[in-house]
């Protein structure tokens, strides 16, 4: 099936999207390149919603893992079918408020799986088996135009689906990545490299290539005490070479400038270097390290004074960063984390907002 890329969706569009779809319990086929977070984004609104996410990777499996294995029934003297175990059955789904049957890779699958597929969800039952009244489907694969493994689907089940093609956007995807905890150098350098984010090329021969979901893979790579030549091979190995080196030599830059801590408490309030992509770095660690005492005080009301910290922290933005890397800063605290700032209690909240919060607004819009 010939897919238009003029009309794409960010993943934020994409959430309020789906959710609309589940409420009208309409299925619906999330398109797009390897990597860009189509499970995740899924995984996430069904935990949004307290549900339960099934994911099925349709091209691994066989036409009976969807519709059962047939078998001699003695007591009725017929044929029967022995239900499918990956399935939501009744007692399962009564225990949340919706349940997410995702079927991964389903243009990936053979022509009989995606048979058994379009059974599913078209009638909501495949065999005797019936979907419970609060599952909804969603189905996802790669389009065509990326060289995967796809078969065509079938037009009538195709028709059934409502068709939503994603992209990658950075936005979207900084504000995952800020609340998922991804390292504070992969964000920053990110935030400087947009284009970085995502470099897949279906005609490239590279093994390796950035993407959201390779990203992620740096950020846990990160966290493990290892040399910086074996962790050059392995981030080469995730996102490619040339991405590689850059990043590299961004974290070199990122590690010799302040503590966060020490500019939230006020001991440092000018930025030494201009290096732009290690900026990025050191607004995502402030961001992080207010986002922790916030949650420090939760249990320890010893641990610090939020709003003088917060105060320190819009003071040296106003002082050392660029409009967007302060919009940037403000808008994770404000909106991503949703931090108690009290703007009666800082000094410098009103010159803040006079000068940036209409940007602010409209970034988060």
């Amino acid at each position: 099936m010939a897919i238009s890329e003029n009309r794409t969706v960010t993943a934020k569009t994409a959430k309020r999207s789906l959710r609309r779809c589940f409420a009208k319990q309409r299925p619906v086929f999330l398109w797009g390149p390897p990597g860009i977070g189509k499970s995740e984004l899924v995984a996430g609104i069904a935990e949004e919603m307290g549900g339960l996410m099934i994911d099925l990777r349709l091209a691994q499996m066989e036409p009976t893992d969807l519709r059962g294995i047939p078998y001699f029934n003695k007591d009725k003297g017929v044929m029967d079918w022995a239900p499918p175990i990956d399935l939501p059955d009744e007692d399962t789904a009564s225990q949340y408020p919706i349940v997410v049957l995702f079927l991964d890779e389903m243009n990936s699958a053979a022509p009989a799986v995606q048979a058994a597929g379009y059974q599913l969800v078209l009638n909501r039952r495949v065999g005797k088996y019936v979907l419970p009244k609060n599952v909804v489907i969603v189905a996802a694969g790669n389009r065509e135009t990326d060289k995967g493994v796809t078969f065509r689907m079938p037009a009538p089940l195709s028709n059934r689906f409502i068709h939503l093609e994603m992209r990658v956007d950075h936005e979207s995807w900084e504000e995952w990545a800020i609340m998922h905890n991804i390292h504070k150098d992969v964000v920053g350098y990110c935030g400087f490299a947009k284009q970085d984010l995502f470099d897949f090329d279906p005609k490239s021969p590279s093994r390796s290539f950035a993407t959201p979901r390779s990203w992620t893979f740096v950020s846990e790579l990160l966290d493990d005490n290892i040399s910086d030549a074996e962790l050059m091979d392995l981030i080469a190995g995730t996102v490619g070479e040339g991405v590689a080196s850059k990043f590299m030599t961004h974290r070199k830059i990122a590690s010799k400038l302040p503590n966060p801590s020490d500019i939230l408490a006020g001991k440092v309030s000018e930025l030494q270097t201009k290096e732009i992509s290690a900026m990025y770095s050191l607004v995502v660690s402030m961001c992080y390290e207010l986002r922790d005492l916030n949650e420090k005080l939760k249990t320890d009301k010893k641990a610090g004074d939020f709003n003088t910290s917060a105060d320190n922290f819009f003071r040296f933005m106003m002082d050392n960063f660029t409009t967007e890397l302060t919009v940037m800063g403000a808008r994770t605290a404000l909106t991503t984390y949703a931090l108690p700032i009290q703007p009666g209690k800082m000094k410098h909240f009103s010159e803040f907002h006079k000068k940036f919060g209409k940007f602010v607004v409209a970034a988060a819009a």
